[in-house]
């Protein structure tokens, strides 16, 4: 295969433990379906301060090193988000190593896509561009509306529904103020997708395409969990435009009794398994898409300047 149709990405993994491997299979999945004929090669890697119990070391243990990052090229790099530690970005214990990525990542890949809370840091890094605080979790699928016309969105519908999670929001009037691109949007969660060009084209997801079906399911039942266990103070808020009315009604029920009488022994209630064969993955047609023409992006960046050299 000619070397421009070999797309070398790297995929930094800073998800929790208990997510790293559905993270990397959710990733390979989006990729392997949006390749088309293009051979896309895959390495993975994490940010090494990433707080992880001994099972989480073991897993990224069987990454590449970052340290064998710093001095060679990736075609395109994927940054996951993790579970936020600190109130303030530049207080988490990976602050720097993420600062150095983001440079390298400028330097040495023709796009780099940053996932929700990398997509926070990157623009506080890049611009100083500062999230916002949200009164309670964005969570759901919502529905975004394609705002501009871009080589990321060619073919894509004028809708794109996406997956959200998050606590934290982005004010678009600072990114259109330094020189980002709004793509989507959506009414209730605000920006989707954003790009900014540098040396490399900078794509940045506040929603997740990535996602099964079922893993906002799965992060409720553990919010729910944590609740019900007592490490958080308020029931957590079911995901909007997700459930069917038979599950909002369950899961409505459970919530009554848990406010009523809260204890962990409740959540052998959570109708996961239920709940699990009702919901579908309808902004996976959209999501391949976009990351579809990513990859051709990145071919096309490849084989420009291969074939200039």
């Amino acid at each position: 295969m000619p070397a421009t149709r070999v797309i070398d990405i790297g995929l930094v993994n800073n998800m929790p433990d208990a997510a790293l491997d559905a993270t990397e299979r959710q990733f390979r999945t989006l990729l392997s379906a949006s390749a088309g004929d293009l051979d896309v090669r895959l390495t993975l890697y994490s940010l090494p301060e990433v707080p992880r119990t001994d099972f989480g070391r073991r897993q990224v243990g069987q990454y590449a090193s970052l340290d064998d990052l710093w001095d060679r090229r990736h075609d395109g790099l994927i940054v996951t988000g993790t579970e936020p530690q600190a109130d303030a970005l530049t207080d988490e214990p990976y602050w720097g190593s993420l600062a150095r990525l983001l440079e390298w990542a400028d330097r040495s890949t023709y796009s780099t896509i940053l996932s929700c809370l990398a997509a926070h840091a990157g623009i506080l890094h890049l611009d100083g561009i500062a999230r916002r605080p949200l009164g309670d979790k964005r969570f759901g699928v919502f529905e975004c509306v394609r705002v501009c016309d871009h080589p990321l969105t060619d073919a894509a519908p004028g809708t794109l529904p996406m997956p959200h999670s998050r606590w934290n929001d982005i004010p678009e009037e600072a990114l259109l103020a330094c020189g980002y691109r709004v793509l989507t949007r959506s009414d209730e969660a605000g920006v989707d997708t954003f790009v900014k060009q540098r040396t490399s084209l900078f794509v940045f997801f506040q929603g997740h395409p990535e996602y099964d079906a079922v893993t906002l399911l799965l992060e409720y039942r553990r919010d729910v969990a944590r609740y019900l266990r007592g490490e958080r103070d308020t029931y957590p808020p079911t995901p909007r435009g997700y459930f069917d009315d038979e599950t909002e009604r369950r899961l409505a029920a459970l919530r009554e009794r848990a406010l009523q009488d809260r204890g962990e022994v409740l959540l052998s209630d959570f109708p996961t398994a239920d709940a699990a064969v009702r919901v579908a993955n309808n902004w996976r047609p959209g999501g391949e898409q976009v990351y579809r023409n990513w990859l051709g992006y990145i071919a096309a960046a490849k084989m420009a300047q291969l074939g200039a050299a």
